[in-house]
């Protein structure tokens, strides 16, 4: 991977580009820097993270007429919307662990679920703190120790357990196992149980906080709001259940096109779906509306992120952990003071650059460990945008001990050669799966092991080492396919 670029900016000066007029499956940007009012030197900043949300059933992406995302829209179009993000865990837990970290899951400890995050890598909730901000969460965690007995497992997590947010604290370890989606359970900081009943999760979720924006502050704030949905019920059947009715009303909705030729479960959970990300936009809305009565717009960043997407059975037995776009590529909106120029950014970027982007746009320095690179060149200079490193690592867990560079124009993806899922990395890898994201961006044909790629593969494989090592992993054998998959 490229070097890191430095990230201190004058914010007084801060640029913005204008208006992009790429669209979202393009590269580039032909946008010219405009000025824009400058940010203030503490936002406050809100986190606003929907699981498994597809980056495609974001209605400003443009790729889904039946994705009913109008707030969320509203926001990508008159602030930053990120056209090509992605994550580089497509797992719950080891998601979240890059994403407050900005280190790779096999540097945070939690390399696949049930797993809890180091406690010796400095967080994004923890740097906030020491730069004046309070850290507050709201909603699902997933980095605590799995085993109730080391304050972990489902339900209430330890102090020590909570990654630096350690102010207003109203979460469970797994939401998925303590709530449902109209009845349930999460815990405040000193381990009293807040239930509800007969409320959507994600409108309790909102509820809680509206609350706690309500409320008097006398520092900037760091909020994490953390949904569950359009996530499945894990014990019901790893079912998706949207707000009552959405099976009938979202009946017949637009099917994606990557999984229209594949066998799965998307006929059946499509509908709960795309009503489980209406309830997501319809809590944003009402989140905005709430900064707005509050006199807190004006003085707040809010972004929105995934932390995977979900391909409905149809690449592995399960909803993600796999590299495809409709598992590894997440929605991501910026917006906020400092971001009112509408633009679309179509560079490349990881779920492990939002910790240093949003350090920098609270005016800290992001610490030495994290490895990501701050965003926020990519919104007012055009040359970084030229220079932008235009690649990701993407580690795969549980469904393989697997390995991927995404670019642009490519996916190019190894697996461990026995199909083991119960160790982090492998010495050996093989080719498994090769597409071309120019000419088939529904990752339809596998071109691994083709003779008439195989300088290409070469390529990426030799750029695939270069960021494992600097995830801190061994450079590994990696084989040629033998035989066409």
């Amino acid at each position: 991977m490229a070097q890191q670029r430095s990230s201190k900016i004058d914010r007084r000066k801060f640029l913005l580009a204008g208006a992009a007029t790429g669209a979202a499956l393009g590269l580039g940007n032909t946008a010219t820097a405009t000025p824009a009012p400058a940010a203030p030197s503490q936002p406050n900043i809100i986190l606003f993270l929907s699981d498994q949300f597809r980056w495609d059933f974001l209605g400003a992406n443009q790729l889904n007429g039946s994705a009913h995302t109008p707030n969320l829209d509203a926001l990508a179009n008159s602030g930053t919307l990120f056209t090509h993000a992605v994550t580089n865990q497509p797992v719950c837990a080891p998601a979240r662990s890059v994403l407050f970290t900005s280190r790779f899951a096999t540097e945070t400890g939690v390399w696949r679920n049930g797993l809890p995050l180091s406690q010796t890598l400095p967080t994004l909730a923890g740097e906030l703190r020491k730069s004046g901000y309070t850290s507050n969460l709201i909603g699902k965690w997933h980095l605590a120790p799995h085993t109730i007995a080391e304050g972990g497992g489902p339900g209430f997590v330890r102090p020590e357990y909570r990654g630096g947010f350690l102010d207003l604290w109203e979460g469970a370890n797994e939401l998925e196992h303590t709530s449902h989606p109209y009845y349930g359970s999460i815990w405040d900081g000193d381990g009293h149980e807040i239930t509800y009943k007969d409320e959507y999760r994600v409108d309790f979720i909102t509820d809680r906080t509206e609350r706690f924006l309500r409320q008097k502050h006398t520092k900037p704030f760091f909020l994490f709001v953390s949904q569950l949905e359009p996530h499945q019920q894990n014990d019901m059947q790893n079912r998706i259940i949207g707000p009552n009715g959405s099976a009938e009303r979202f009946a017949n909705s637009y099917v994606p096109p990557d999984l229209r030729n594949l066998p799965g479960n998307w006929q059946q959970e499509l509908p709960d779906y795309y009503g489980a990300v209406e309830s997501i936009d319809n809590s944003v809305g009402r989140i905005m509306k709430t900064l707005d009565e509050q006199g807190l717009a004006s003085n707040t960043i809010f972004v929105f992120i995934s932390d995977h997407g979900c391909h409905f059975e149809t690449r592995n037995k399960e909803y993600k952990r796999s590299v495809h776009n409709a598992s590894s590529r997440i929605p991501l909106i910026i917006h906020g003071p400092g971001f009112e120029t509408p633009q679309r950014i179509n560079q490349m970027c990881g779920i492990i650059d939002i910790a240093p982007t949003l350090l920098e746009i609270a005016g800290a320095s992001a610490p030495s460990s994290m490895k990501g690179h701050s965003l926020v060149p990519l919104i007012r200079d055009q040359k970084a945008r030229a220079a932008w490193p235009n690649q990701q690592l993407l580690q795969i867990s549980e469904s393989m001990t697997g390995r991927a560079i995404r670019t642009p124009d490519w996916t190019y993806c190894i697996a461990e050669i026995t199909g083991t899922t119960n160790q982090p990395a492998s010495p050996v890898y093989q080719e498994y799966q090769m597409y071309d994201q120019r000419n088939d961006p529904y990752e339809q044909t596998n071109l691994a092991g083709r003779k008439e790629f195989r300088k290409q593969a070469d390529e990426l494989r030799e750029q695939l080492k270069k960021l494992l090592t600097y995830a801190g992993e061994p450079e590994p054998e990696i084989r040629p396919a033998k035989l066409y998959p």
